[in-house]
């Protein structure tokens, strides 16, 4: 279970199965929408693909073309995303509130040796 909660519940693989919730996406769209650099753009892709939530289609086309869309087993997994989205959204007010009238605790003094 933990090994699959890494993967479904990483920063990167939850925004791309959001943005991929609308519909097929080439890389560059998805790279532009989400803000990501290209090498975690290419590496999360592939580890959602690796698992089955994504599809990955190659178009021999020139300049080549590449979309990812959802699977099946990736479609099951949007209502849960958009359920954490729509949370993240309500409650960014009261959580980015809550950080600015955050204080940290003062540090543990550190113990004195011999005493």
């Amino acid at each position: 279970m933990n090994d699959v909660l890494a993967r479904v519940g990483d920063r990167w693989s939850v925004q791309i199965v959001y943005a991929l919730s609308r519909g097929t996406m080439r890389f560059n769209e998805l790279k532009r929408e989400l803000g990501i650099s290209q090498r975690m753009l290419s590496q999360s892709l592939r580890d959602l693909e690796r698992d089955g939530l994504i599809t990955r289609r190659h178009y021999a086309t020139i300049p080549p073309r590449v979309e990812y869309d959802l699977t099946d087993l990736g479609r099951t997994f949007r209502e849960p995303v958009m359920a954490l989205a729509k949370w993240a959204f309500d409650n960014q007010c009261r959580i980015e509130a809550n950080r600015r009238a955050f204080v940290e605790p003062d540090p543990l003094p550190e113990p004195q040796l011999g005493a």
